[in-house]
């Protein structure tokens, strides 16, 4: 997926394609928001067009109200939250006395139409505009009326028959009610600043606290109290308890925001830290003697403990991408019913299938209502088909599973346990073949390698011998990449590196994924204890010559998009060398059109360079980004060649494999 465009000077616009535009505050980007944008993406699909989405800064009630407005998001949260959503680009515009001076009129006329041409404009229901708000969507249809551009209007989107609003949420945090908040944000209020020196008495009484300067001062403080809260520190989550409030027992003024962390020790002043609102533990009180105060703080501990082990399992979605299907989901479906706790969200997303999938679905989802439904209008692809459905998934953690996969009793339980370690980014379970059940299949077996030339394998299957399951890779390891036949991935990663390369179509694009969240430093690991069977060759069967095709091209672009300069030097002839020793062995095997795949993947890697250039320019900027200093050896990569060990010196089982098993 592109990285979301960022405009801040409307004198300088790109001249947008068939452009579906939104405009509004999106401060929060809450659900009633994501309702407008979902439609604005699906309005600018359908033009083969371009979503933009129009916001103001300051906030237009800085200008307007008579009294300033704390808002729910910086101005670089809200890029950050519609740029996860997939929007193409954001207009940042300049909002001034002159911008609200001018007529309902003009601002149709002359800023939206003038500097936009939209194809499509689509606004919530209660939206307002120009002088005095006079505008409405009634004035808007009225003035373009003959100008081929589509108006759509959205209802009011409801969360328990509650309008949803940005006031909404500004109120319910004003009374320390985060939880409700982050039901309509579909995640945690945080707010960041920077640690700075305090004056030690936490110390004294046994719990020492990081003082906060908060980054932006119009940002929403929640109401005094303490809370159970999540800090996030250079990457990485820790717990605790963070109080606001003028410290009534010290006689204290000034409001201070101060959190005590679990189980740290570390000196971190002058850092950045983010705090993550959880639930509301209690008032602020003035205690006669400070012992008093220590007490009610060891309870405070044990509730904030208490609240968070109990929030600690993460909103989870199993979403499976199905194309043409219907055999596969009636087959596989009734066990995924079965074995899949209620608390887990459970979607399947239409890929444009051209058979009787969707009526197939409409007729399961009678029978079991928790099943959500994402029609796609065409078929994007496993990587673009994915991308285009998880833009409409709100959830924690993804795990995504092809539509041939049978799941046993439990399976999702070791996967998610493992998912606590807020170090793990990606994991799998044991992949087993579902035709041969003692066998691991081929998409995964025990968790994903690749050796130094970029050629992947697995513990339990080596190209194309699938061993024997006797347990012997039942232990718990890192591994280099997880298969995207049962992929458990955290959303704020699988964003943060813009969704798989939508260009791969199908086939190693999740290695490609897995490549660039090694090198950001985080971990992957197979969980054997989670055993799911995979019928494998769902949608494209193996070994025939559009699978060639794709694995060779998408592999070579894999390498390019993730090795140093200096090993493509000489892997890039390597491996058009070994690549033709597989030609050869098509031609000896007689398997014609095997050959001219290879031939035609070679031709679109070269032809494909420049995009891919690019491309390696984006990973680093999203790299350089990301809190872990990135990583150029990370580990599960085979120091040797797995071509050699298998062809020259028959070792096709992973145990016989030195420096890695």
């Amino acid at each position: 997926m592109p990285q979301m465009q960022v405009h801040k000077n409307i004198q300088q616009l790109p001249a947008f394609r068939n452009a579906a535009i939104t405009v509004g505050s999106f401060d929060g980007v809450h659900v009633g928001h994501r309702t407008i944008l979902r439609k604005l993406m699906e309005v600018a699909k359908q033009n083969n067009g371009e979503s933009v989405v129009i916001t103001f800064y300051p906030h237009p009630r800085h200008f307007l109200g008579d009294t300033p407005l704390p808002i729910l998001n910086t101005l670089s949260e809200k890029v950050n939250n519609l740029e996860k959503m997939g929007i193409d680009h954001l207009v940042v515009v300049p909002f001034d006395e002159a911008f609200a001076k001018q007529s309902a009129t003009d601002y149709i006329e002359q800023f939206l139409l003038k500097k936009f041409h939209p194809k499509s404009i689509i606004l919530g229901y209660d939206h307002r505009f120009g002088a005095g708000r006079k505008g409405d969507i009634q004035l808007l249809r009225k003035l373009t009326k003959g100008k081929d551009i589509q108006i759509i209007e959205i209802p009011a989107n409801e969360i328990n028959k509650v309008k949803v609003s940005s006031t909404k949420i500004r109120n319910a945090l004003l009374e320390g009610d985060v939880k409700t908040a982050q039901t309509y944000l579909k995640q945690p209020y945080s707010i960041s600043g920077t640690v700075i020196h305090g004056d030690q008495v936490g110390t004294q009484l046994g719990f020492p606290t990081a003082n906060i300067k908060i980054d932006d001062p119009d940002k929403l403080i929640p109401a005094d109290g303490v809370y159970a809260v999540l800090v996030r520190i250079n990457g990485k989550i820790h717990q605790g308890m963070l109080h606001i409030g003028n410290r009534p027992t010290l006689n204290g003024v000034e409001q201070r925001i101060e959190v005590h962390i679990f189980d740290f020790e570390q000196k971190i002043y002058q850092q950045s830290i983010e705090i993550q609102f959880i639930d509301f533990i209690r008032h602020n009180h003035k205690f006669e003697h400070l012992d008093d105060l220590k007490n009610q703080l060891k309870k405070d501990k044990q509730i904030a403990k208490k609240i968070l082990q109990s929030s600690n399992q993460a909103s989870t979605a199993v979403v499976i991408l199905n194309y043409n299907g219907t055999q596969h989901l009636q087959t596989y479906m009734p066990s995924v019913l079965a074995n899949t706790p209620n608390d887990i969200e459970l979607i399947v997303a239409d890929n444009g299938s051209t058979d009787q999938s969707i009526a197939y679905l409409k007729e399961l989802k009678v029978q079991h209502p928790r099943i959500k439904i994402i029609e796609l209008p065409k078929n994007y692809g496993f990587a673009g088909g994915y991308n285009e459905a998880l833009k409409q998934v709100d959830a924690d953690i993804y795990i995504l599973l092809n539509s041939d996969v049978r799941v046993t009793p439990n399976w999702t339980a070791p996967l998610l346990k493992a998912m606590q370690d807020p170090d793990l980014s990606v994991c799998q379970p044991k992949i087993l073949s579902d035709i041969n059940p003692t066998q691991f299949e081929y998409a995964g077996a025990s968790g994903g390698y690749i050796d130094f030339l970029g050629y992947p394998f697995c513990r339990g299957r080596v190209f194309g011998v699938n061993e024997e399951d006797h347990g012997q890779y039942d232990d718990e390891r890192e591994i280099f990449w997880a298969t995207g036949a049962a992929m458990v991935i955290r959303s704020k990663l699988f964003w943060d590196f813009k969704g798989f390369d939508a260009t791969f179509f199908a086939h190693n694009e999740e290695i490609d994924m897995c490549w660039q969240i090694k090198r950001a430093g985080y971990k992957i690991k197979s969980i054997p204890s989670s055993v799911v069977y995979h019928l494998g060759g769902g949608t494209l069967s193996y070994n025939t010559p559009n699978k060639v095709y794709l694995n060779f091209r998408n592999n070579l672009k894999m390498l390019v998009k993730n090795d140093t300069k200096r090993h493509l030097i000489w892997k890039l002839p390597a491996r058009l060398i070994l690549d033709g020793a597989a030609a050869a062995l098509f031609l000896f095997q007689r398997q014609y059109r095997l050959i001219w795949s290879i031939l035609r993947a070679h031709f679109a890697f070269y032809a494909c360079m420049p995009q891919l250039i690019r491309k390696r320019r984006e990973i680093k900027k999203i790299l350089d980004s990301l809190p872990n200093k990135p990583i150029t050896k990370p580990q599960g990569i085979y120091p040797k060649s797995i071509v050699w060990k298998f062809y020259a010196q028959g070792k096709d089982k992973f145990s016989e494999l030195d420096d890695l098993s």
